[in-house]
């Protein structure tokens, strides 16, 4: 009879064990993290701070700077700490709470992008129906519907992972505790597992960018409509820019999750995690607000006033 011992921890192998790879990569993640914090907590602020930007738009991109600042902090400061102390161990229970946390808050801006691409659809394509449109019923209805089925879906996700047996080896080849890296570990049949994961990436992500490209495709068509040469490129720009930044995240999410567990490369996976769980969130800040107008505008209020009382 095979002998199973109880997991009671896990060790995290890391992005790289080069030794003179170690500091160059600690400065670089914690100057992403730190600017992942400040973009992400500064736009949730300007955001709370400016009567101006009480808008359903706004009220979406804060709760994405919201989204963005909890799951690069699930991964990043465990990252950070690792480079720092050399220590990449982790328990169990808290290998099963960064799971859920990450799990939830990145199902949550999968749907989050989406409600985006529609409200911007209603701004771009129906300005005249936008007030009546995008309630703010309406807007708490979409931004419930997307943290409620992040939550349940990682609940789901970290229940079948954490049901496993990890019998065979206590040692995870990965930065963080992913599903992959976690089922290859198990001695249990992961079958089910595999069909779950699959099955809720697949509607997730699909139904995802089916609601972004048919918004995108219709704003489109109504930017090309516009009788200003200056008006279309401004809009094919933002346009451009969010898409890519779509592209990316939806991009990382299908190749992750939507392959063959046979078919993994973990340390090709790991280089494709840091886009989605360091540079996105990184990036989002400065794509979606702060090459707006209306924050910059925000942001020079904020700052004349800060100004003003150390004067």
């Amino acid at each position: 009879m095979e002998n199973i011992t109880e997991v009671t921890e896990f060790f995290l192998v890391g992005l790289t064990d080069v030794p003179e790879l170690q500091v160059p990569l600690l400065m670089i993640f914690m100057l992403i993290y730190c600017t992942t914090l400040l973009g992400n907590l500064g736009t949730i602020m300007l955001i709370v701070l400016d009567s101006r930007l009480h808008t359903p738009m706004y009220f979406f991109l804060s709760n994405l700077s919201l989204v963005d600042y909890i799951y690069a902090s699930a991964v990043n400061p465990k990252v950070i700490a690792g480079f720092l102390t050399g220590k990449n161990i982790i328990s169990y229970n808290a290998c099963a709470a960064q799971m859920f946390f990450f799990v939830a808050f990145a199902i949550t801006e999968s749907f989050l992008l989406a409600s985006m691409a529609f409200d911007r659809h209603a701004a771009v394509c129906k300005p005249l129906h936008y007030t009546t449109t995008m309630t703010s019923t309406v807007c708490a209805l979409l931004i419930g519907s997307c943290y409620v089925s992040g939550l349940v879906q990682s609940c789901i996700h970290v229940a079948f992972t954490f049901h496993l047996s990890f019998c065979h080896s206590n040692v995870v080849n990965h930065f963080f505790c992913d599903i992959p890296p976690l089922l290859a570990l198990s001695c249990s049949d992961i079958h089910t597992n595999e069909i779950v994961l699959f099955t809720l990436v697949a509607f997730n992500v699909f139904f995802a960018l089916f609601v972004v490209l048919n918004s995108y495709l219709f704003i489109f068509i109504a930017i090309l409509r516009m009788p200003s040469a200056e008006g279309r490129k401004k809009a094919f720009s933002t346009c451009a820019s969010h898409i890519t930044t779509v592209s990316i995240f939806y991009g990382t999410i299908i190749f992750m999750y939507l392959q063959p567990n046979s078919s993994h490369s973990m340390d090709t996976d790991k280089m494709a995690s840091v886009f989605y769980t360091m540079v996105i969130p990184m990036l989002n800040p400065l794509i979606y607000s702060l090459r707006n107008k209306e924050v910059k505008s925000a942001f020079k209020k904020v700052a004349e006033k800060v100004k003003s009382l150390w004067a």
